[in-house]
């Protein structure tokens, strides 16, 4: 039997409702057995015959499992492996290896470069079918994770603790990241690995650690690690929270200014006006006399009275204010 007409690169399909499984072979009779049984299984099959070709495909429409041909010419299935799992978009796709090869240096070198299984040449689409399922089960259910984390909208990252190297992220954690640390894909914020790293044990225990929390102006980013994926793999869950409501409610119910309204804030967390001058752009004899005129319309004398009335109008307000 021929096999369908296989899916390329910028086909439509919907990714809600079918698996997308990359086959790398590069003999054709291979790819027809196996696409055929693909599609009847009900998986949406992409297909390449060389490993430049591989690689193009999986930038183009990330695949949720790899079947890849171990012996090729050209670049060899070893070597689209190991690319393949040294970028953050794709580091995450479980490669199964198809080999002809069974001597055990060949079977360790496809394990070493990043394969999780491996099936032996001629090929049998049932046994490479119960293979999949294996490794498609965890993958699946971290998928399944990753997009209720987003719907509820946390922004979520898979760190390698052993280098501390970033293998997935969401487009918000993305945007985080780089607004909160300057940093992108696949480098991973210092504070970040060393917090995980720092908390590995307990969170081995499946003692939940400690929160890390980093601060962008009124903007607050807290970390949490949520579970391992991996080995080394943890999938940790980011959330943003601002307290620009809370500048905001301060600067109406005091009939405070914009600035003055920041001023308080900052107060409020105990800033010294040297740090809020540092915080505001402004310099410290500007936010002295932003004070004097807080004090006045707050009808108070101390800066510990300011805060103490700022923060009980707060807490009113946005019970779940952190000072």
């Amino acid at each position: 039997m021929s096999a369908r007409q296989p899916q390329l690169p910028g086909a439509s399909f919907d990714r809600a409702t079918a698996e997308v499984v990359l086959i790398v072979d590069d003999v054709p009779d291979n790819l027809a057995v196996l696409h055929d049984a693909l599609d009847e299984s009900g998986y949406t099959v992409l297909v390449a015959t060389s490993g430049e070709a591989a690689l193009q495909r999986a930038a183009q429409v990330v695949p949720d499992i790899v079947l890849l041909d171990a012996m090729m010419p050209g670049m060899d299935g070893f070597e689209v492996a190991r690319r393949l799992k040294s970028s953050p978009a794709t580091a995450h796709v479980p490669i199964i290896f198809m080999t002809g090869l069974t001597e055990t240096e060949y079977l360790v070198a496809a394990l070493e470069s990043g394969g999780v299984d491996y099936v032996t040449k001629p090929i049998k689409p049932k046994e490479v079918l119960a293979r999949m399922g294996v490794h498609m089960q965890g993958a699946r259910q971290a998928r399944q994770t990753r997009n209720a984390l987003d719907a509820f909208g946390y922004a979520s990252i898979t760190v390698r603790a052993g280098d501390g190297k970033l293998m997935w992220q969401t487009p918000l954690a993305r945007e985080l990241l780089m607004a909160y640390y300057g940093t992108s894909s696949p480098e991973t914020p210092q504070p970040v690995v060393d917090w995980l790293r720092r908390h590995l044990k307990d969170a081995l225990q499946q003692i939940e650690p400690p929160r890390l929390t980093a601060e962008l102006g009124a903007r607050r980013l807290t970390f949490r690690l949520h579970q391992q994926t991996g080995d080394e793999d943890w999938l940790i869950v980011m959330r943003e929270v601002s307290d620009t409501a809370v500048i905001e409610a301060m600067s109406l119910y005091f009939k405070l200014t914009q600035r003055e309204a920041e001023v308080l804030y900052w107060v409020v967390k105990g800033k010294i006006n040297r740090d809020i001058a540092d915080i505001l752009g402004a310099s410290p004899a500007t936010i002295k006399k932003h004070l004097e005129r807080i004090f006045v319309k707050l009808g108070v004398e101390t800066r510990t009275a300011a805060a103490g009335m700022a923060m009980t109008r707060i807490r009113q307000l946005h019970p779940q204010f952190e000072a």
